[in-house]
């Protein structure tokens, strides 16, 4: 009988390699969290319903003759601020945190040519994806909520808590307009999944983290522009921006869920495209940095 040579009988890992031990969740989230762009937009967004409400203190209430907004009344009720904060984050303010959280994460490693080392730990590539991914979205979903979370905090200390004022005219009582207000902020982080994995997959791509993030904003306001073009007609119902604001359905005396649902299946559909992209080209992709 043969002896086994000794590459023949070397085992194929380290002893007491695991898989699925590397790179665990809470070690990402915490480098993550410790990191300055984190602070930095954590710290913005918390001070906007400040900056805002001051606003509203030097101008006065704001008012229109011709039509009445969400802005117009936010000064109603802490819901009402609440729901203004919502509204002018969506479209622009919201997507630069997810676009950053989740265009960051893999391209900021090849900057700083830490990438490689990470697969050498070894880290299987799709587990150090799905593992920055998923710390990317939840940093996302955090950025979503903390938003209206404080304007709402701020809004009751400054106008009181009461039913939620809407422009049709009518009110929600608070016990109503608290879950539906919960739906729409689930909405707006739902729509916001093709940002994150356009951004994600563009990290994948480049060694330039501002490419993967400016790349994911400027397709943002790309898809806002065209949406107003009304020539465009039924096309525009392909745009993830055509549904940005459909979570105002929820908002309504009888709550709609027409467009919110049509809203999510386009951009899970879409992120599904762009995620199955990015695994399979790093999957690929020599990392030399």
């Amino acid at each position: 009988m043969s002896t086994p040579t000794a590459v023949e009988a070397a085992p194929d890992h380290a002893a007491g390699y695991r898989a699925g031990r590397t790179l665990p969740l809470r070690v990402e989230a915490m480098r993550q969290l410790r990191r300055r762009r984190t602070m930095v937009v954590g710290g913005v967004l918390a001070a906007m319903p400040f900056i805002i409400l001051l606003a509203f203190q030097i101008g006065g209430t704001p008012g229109r003759a011709d039509r009445t907004t969400f802005i117009e009344l936010a000064t109603s009720s802490g819901l009402n601020f609440a729901t203004t904060m919502l509204f002018m984050g969506t479209g622009f303010l919201l997507v630069i945190p997810v676009a950053l959280f989740c265009g960051d994460t893999v391209a900021s490693e090849a900057s700083w040519s830490s990438l490689r080392y990470l697969l050498a730990a070894p880290v299987p590539r799709a587990r150090l994806l799905a593992r920055k991914f998923a710390v990317g979205l939840a940093f996302s979903a955090a950025a979503i909520v903390l938003l209206p979370l404080i304007g709402l905090a701020v809004g009751t200390a400054a106008y009181g808590w009461g039913d939620l004022r809407l422009p049709a005219g009518v009110s929600l009582p608070a016990s109503v307009a608290l879950p539906r207000l919960a739906i729409a902020v689930a909405f707006v982080f739902l729509a916001e999944l093709v940002i994150a994995a356009l951004a994600f997959w563009l990290s994948t791509a480049t060694d330039a983290p501002l490419g993967a993030v400016g790349g994911a904003v400027f397709a943002s306001i790309i898809t806002g522009v065209l949406d107003a073009v009304t020539a465009l007609g039924g096309l525009r119902e392909w745009l993830p921006a055509h549904w940005q604001y459909a979570w105002a359905d929820a908002l309504q005396p009888q709550l709609e869920w027409g467009g919110m649902l049509q809203g999510v299946s386009l951009s899970v559909s879409y992120a599904i495209v762009l995620l199955a992209l990015a695994f399979r080209g790093f999957a690929r992709k020599d990392v030399v940095s």
